[in-house]
């Protein structure tokens, strides 16, 4: 069997790691193409290209970057021609994701096109959910309310869960992290998460590191950890090279998991990550900006209270959302400094999380084997 895989970001790359585990795992046979990163790669695909390309966010980010990436649709969508797999997985990445199926479409190219994890129509653009069909023939969501928006326009939808729940940051071990960074057993930590995109971390991490210097010198017992991705870790490493404080940098998987663990707070942009830090119940903080066309569009288009998932998912704040000028020095020191006192906001936290934990499915069958029941079941009828 060959399965066409693309991955256009880490966090799109890590979910389809885990979904080539679990299709070897049921079909050993099958064989991989398409496009991934490094964990994508470590389970054995040839990425066609790096997809740190494909590592912008924003409409006026990316139109630097545009000639690029619409040569990659035309070279993706060859590749596919060529190889002529049994189905296409795009992962997350709408915006990339969408315009190779519509491609595959009008070049009638004969396959089973399948897209996992859900755009968030609930955000914004409703009507996407409405052609969705046109281009693709199966939908796999990552949270249970998805299908919902979907099922009534054509398009098979399944809710497999999320992947959070299959991380290894379940299992991993903070004091394992102090032992392996020599950090002493009465020093607290700092995560420091600016995001794995090079336009979040040149916005963010300015920032981030102002109010890092700033409790430091409240806190000397501090000490602060970057976890990040291979994407930008040569552009967080420079960023920080003049810093003069105590930072260190990790960027492979146990690294980061450990060090959510060893973590007495955390300042994240949003996304996967903060859904992991609430997995293993760190307490943290959601800082963010977007450019001021960038930020100009979510405000009027966007259709949502929150921005944090774990928000998202209850329906009420539990993790401060410190979002464009609020973004700041003193907000971030402020947030930080309640958290540690592990009084009401702490407590909010805690009960949240545990709630989040239930929402998501934790103790069940994991989402990769899920999506990989649902895929294998599709080629099967072919």
């Amino acid at each position: 069997m060959k399965v066409y895989l693309i991955a256009g970001e880490p966090s799109g790359d890590l979910l389809g790691s885990r979904l080539m585990r679990a299709m070897i795992a049921k079909n050993p046979e099958t064989e991989f193409y398409g496009i991934g990163g490094e964990t994508m790669q470590q389970e054995g695909l040839n990425s066609l290209f790096d997809i740190s390309e494909l590592a912008v966010m924003g409409l006026f980010e990316v139109l630097p970057s545009l000639p690029k990436i619409l040569k990659r649709f035309s070279q993706t969508v060859e590749d596919i021609k060529k190889i002529k797999p049994d189905v296409v997985i795009t992962i997350d990445s709408w915006s990339f994701s969408s315009r190779i199926h519509k491609l595959i479409r009008k070049k009638k190219i004969k396959v089973l096109q399948v897209h996992y994890v859900a755009p968030q129509v609930w955000a914004w653009k409703k009507k996407r959910a409405k052609t969705m069909y046109k281009y693709i023939d199966h939908l796999l969501t990552l949270f249970p309310y998805e299908p919902k928006y979907f099922t009534p326009h054509k398009l098979p939808t399944t809710f497999v869960g999320h992947p959070v729940i299959e991380s290894s940051v379940l299992w991993a071990n903070g004091d394992d992290f102090r032992n392996r960074y020599n950090i002493d057993e009465n020093a607290r930590i700092m995560a420091v998460l600016p995001g794995s995109r090079h336009t979040e971390v040149s916005r963010l991490l300015p920032v981030f590191l102002e109010a890092v210097k700033n409790i430091k010198e409240k806190h000397p017992e501090f000490c602060f950890v970057i976890p990040t991705v291979a994407t930008v870790e040569e552009r967080v490493k420079n960023m920080i090279k003049n810093c003069n404080l105590p930072i260190i940098v990790v960027n492979n998987e146990s690294d980061r998991h450990d060090a959510f663990c060893a973590a007495d707070v955390a300042v994240a942009a949003s996304g996967t990550v903060a859904l992991e830090l609430a997995m293993v119940d760190t307490p943290h903080i959601i800082a963010y900006k977007l450019s001021t066309v960038s930020a100009w569009l979510a405000k009027h288009f966007l259709k949502i209270q929150f921005v944090n998932l774990s928000n998202i998912l209850l329906g009420r704040e539990i993790v401060p959302e410190l979002l464009q000028e609020n973004c700041n020095v003193e907000n971030i020191i402020y947030h930080v400094e309640e958290l540690l006192k592990k009084q009401a906001i702490y407590e909010r936290q805690m009960q949240g999380f545990a709630k989040v934990k239930e929402v998501l499915g934790l103790g069940e069958q994991t989402p990769s084997a899920n999506a990989c029941d649902i895929i294998f079941g599709l080629t099967d009828k072919k």
